[in-house]
């Protein structure tokens, strides 16, 4: 499997100002995933901004940051009132996976010991990938979404064992920090179902616009 790469419009966790510019310029490159985080836009440019991804026959993905139920809720709430298809994110609560569900969105949580914003993953590697099959076999989620690289440990090793351990049951999406083209290899070695960049696309790490970034990205993966 080779990973599809999720556009975030995203830098420090936060969704930028001037994400529905950034979107319309890009709309047109080669990425089919967009999404964005639940934190810097008002509701209604949110609203605006998934439909105009979906108006581009572009799949849409909010996360959330938040780790208590009330909060976990609430942006689920507004990937609901949005329109999003999948809400990747929160700490897994029933109550979301069930509102969700109700909706038609796909639920991917967060595995791990998940803290701060930026978020940090702290605990073990196993205790991880105990965590995840636990979620996906149990609860009937639509996969996971593991922050590898904000992992205290080995990263590198996190994010293969766990794909290794979890994708049989289910999709796993590698979120964050994927930040070079030694990155997009490793991720690529783990066969993940995808991959989020926002950040390294603002911080110019892929050399070039926004846009010829996001093509060289998926070009670089596509040909793995």
């Amino acid at each position: 499997m080779k990973p599809e790469l999720i556009v975030m419009l995203t830098h420090n966790d936060r969704t930028v100002e001037n994400a529905p510019e950034i979107f319309e310029a890009c709309k047109n490159s080669k990425a089919k995933f967009w999404g964005f985080k639940e934190v810097g836009l008002p509701i209604d440019k949110m609203k605006k901004l998934c439909a105009d991804m979906k108006a581009a026959r572009k799949t849409t993905f909010l996360e959330i940051v938040a780790y208590t139920e009330e909060e976990c809720l609430a942006g689920a709430k507004i990937g609901v009132e949005c329109g999003f298809d999948y809400l990747m994110g929160t700490m897994y609560f029933d109550s979301v996976r069930d509102l969700l569900r109700g909706a038609g969105v796909k639920y991917m949580p967060f595995v791990g010991d998940v803290r701060d914003r930026p978020s940090v993953v702290y605990g073990t590697i196993e205790s991880t990938i105990q965590e995840g099959l636990d979620l996906i076999k149990d609860h009937k989620i639509d996969g996971v979404d593991l922050l590898g690289y904000r992992f205290v440990g080995d990263a590198v090793k996190l994010n293969h064992d766990f794909v290794a351990a979890i994708q049989p049951y289910g999709p796993v999406c590698l979120a964050g920090s994927v930040s070079s083209y030694q990155r997009l290899d490793e991720v690529a070695s783990t066969g993940a179902w995808a991959f989020t960049i926002g950040g390294a696309f603002f911080e110019n790490k892929f050399d070039g616009t926004f846009a010829e970034q996001i093509d060289k990205v998926v070009d670089y993966m596509n040909a793995k």
